[in-house]
């Protein structure tokens, strides 16, 4: 079941425009960011402190059912707010990657299990590797795995 709560739409109107055209077509509109071919699926995650829902469309990283949030923020030098929503809030994540939005857990991966998913992202969406070339920190990869 989708996250209950006050939905605090994206400062940024282009996300806002997506995230509604994505929910309301049930995925068939809105499936790719602006001018580009990769398809994004759309995560909803509580605020860590306003305690809000909150909607991104990200790029899709998906293996074997389970998605990766790659917290790139276009290699800014710091994590986009959904990371700390994440860390605060593990349990409190939905996944909308076509007309059924399910509930997950989230967890943030190193090592070894990083090296593969890191592979797959930048795969699905080469950006990535430049991204992590821009900046200094080291950009997180967090795994949605459905809920049990």
């Amino acid at each position: 079941m989708p996250l209950e709560g006050e939905y605090e739409p994206s400062p940024e109107k282009w996300v806002r425009d997506q995230v509604e055209a994505y929910e309301r077509s049930g995925g068939r509109e809105a499936n790719t960011l602006p001018n580009r071919p990769e398809p994004v699926v759309i995560f909803t995650t509580r605020g860590a402190k306003s305690g809000k829902v909150r909607k991104n469309p990200l790029m899709k990283v998906e293996h074997d059912g389970v998605y990766a949030m790659v917290a790139s923020q276009g290699g800014a030098p710091k994590h986009p707010t959904w990371y700390f929503n994440l860390k605060a809030h593990p349990d409190e994540v939905t996944v909308q990657d076509g007309p059924e939005p399910w509930d997950g857990v989230a967890r943030e991966i190193h090592g070894e299990e990083k090296a593969v998913w890191w592979e797959r992202a930048v795969a699905a969406f080469p950006d990535y590797a430049d991204y992590q070339e821009k900046t200094d920190r080291e950009i997180p990869v967090v795994l949605v795995e459905p809920k049990a």
